[in-house]
């Protein structure tokens, strides 16, 4: 059921395994109190690195794309969960919006919205796909190649509402995560959209989401009583950045050495071999465009033209202004001897499921979000809310447990950054 995972799992992780584990009652407790305070996002996944001595979040996305990667078996820990997020929406709710991103050739993205839908209409909803594509005019039946086809309709606008061709619904769920910006079309609806349009790519910074995160995992290391170290990536961020015009790279450089120095003193006070890096990654966006692993302060220095054109531009052809530099995590694991790392995916504030990506030309210090990354459902043996407190911390519905509490805290992060940015403009 659980693909082969190689780890190397020297003391602190372990470590940090039996903390977690033997504060399982309080670290659920903790987490209840959260989610009376806060609102969980929609839907959240987070990709982890595990260095075996370190288990932290790298990149947390409020519009998750990958749902026809999950593993099938946990389907209907999804649509329970689900059913909790629809009735805090609209507890009447009959009819759904889903609203994808405007592509029509990535079939597996489109297998993606496919298995979405397919689990909220087993919570009883009736969903169809709304398309933003400019030139949409008709209904559009596209064959998912698997013997299912996906209709996406053109989205029409009617007052302070969205709908179909016939169709009003209640809310709007967005899978597209507005990088180019949000079409006038989506603005100043009366009806609920989920995610908040402020989660979008075009106002949404990753240094916010790792500031509330730092918080966060301060306040559950006291918790559970470890360096917040363990669970929680150095970063800083430099603005004003022109990577084809040379400009801001002072400061790319200083702050690249300060963090390699700052994570140089934790891998020697941890007595950790290895060598510290960075991941210097735009501060907005996702597809893992614009990012690049730096291990010396002079790499930023001397850059060449390729180099610098690729982190120059994010999805949709925007400009990268402004980029976070992030502690880079090692990830020990491994699929088939190919580099692998951990996705976790979470409706509600329930986490029903994820998988690995997998990359064979990827390193364990480099990003695995690049073409020719492909993925292996993660099968948890037992849910991974329900550890074995009496096993060993390396068994597998530990090691699950322990993901699905980092990744929690990821997505508790996102609560407090949409909260944060409330007051913000679309």
């Amino acid at each position: 059921m659980v693909p082969h995972l190689t780890t190397a799992l020297t003391g602190p992780l372990l470590d940090l395994e039996r903390h977690v584990l033997a504060a399982t009652p309080a670290i659920e407790r903790w987490f209840r109190s959260q989610w009376h305070e806060h609102e969980a996002p929609f839907y959240t996944s987070v990709d982890l690195r595990n260095s075996g001595f370190k288990l932290a979040p790298v990149d947390t996305n409020l519009f998750p794309g990958g749902f026809n990667n999950l593993n099938m078996d946990f389907v209907p820990l999804a649509v329970q969960a689900a059913m909790s997020a629809v009735e805090k929406i609209c507890p009447d709710t009959q009819r759904l919006l889903l609203i994808p991103e405007n592509h029509t050739r990535n079939i597996f993205y489109l297998q993606n919205v496919a298995r979405l839908a397919a689990i909220l209409r087993q919570t009883g909803l009736e969903v169809r796909i709304g398309s933003l594509i400019p030139d949409l005019e008709q209904p559009l039946p596209i064959d998912l190649g698997d013997g299912e086809t996906l209709l996406l309709e053109p989205v029409i606008r009617r007052g302070a509402r969205i709908g179909l061709d016939g169709y009003d619904p209640c809310a709007v769920l967005l899978n597209n995560d507005l990088s180019a910006g949000v079409p006038e079309i989506l603005r100043d609806l009366e009806q609920r959209v989920l995610p908040p349009l402020r989660a979008g790519w075009h106002a949404r910074r990753k240094s916010h989401h790792f500031a509330a995160y730092e918080r966060v995992a301060a306040d559950f290391s006291r918790l559970v009583d470890i360096d917040p170290w363990l669970i929680n990536p150095y970063f800083s961020v430099c603005e004003k950045i022109d990577f084809q015009a040379r400009q801001g790279q002072e400061c790319l450089e200083e702050q690249v050495a300060d963090l390699l120095r700052r994570i140089g003193e934790k891998y020697r006070e941890n007595r950790i071999d290895a060598q510290p890096f960075v991941i210097v990654k735009a501060d907005a966006g996702t597809y893992g465009m614009g990012i690049m692993t730096v291990k010396d302060a002079t790499e930023v220095r001397e850059l060449n033209r390729k180099q610098r054109n690729k982190m120059a531009v994010g999805k949709e052809g925007m400009q990268v202004s402004e980029v976070m530099i992030q502690e880079g995590v090692y990830t020990f694991e491994s699929i088939n001897e190919a580099v692998a790392e951990p996705v976790v995916y979470m409706i509600d504030h329930f986490v029903v499921g994820g998988f690995y990506r997998v990359h064979t030309g990827r390193g364990v210090d480099e990003n695995l979000n690049a073409p020719g990354m492909h993925f292996v459902p993660l099968a948890f043996e037992t849910p991974c809310c329900m550890p074995d407190r009496q096993a060993n911390p390396d068994s597998t519905p530990n090691r699950f447990y322990t993901y699905g509490v980092v990744a929690r805290l990821a997505m508790l992060a996102a609560s407090l950054e949409l909260e944060a940015d409330a007051g913000g403009t679309a």
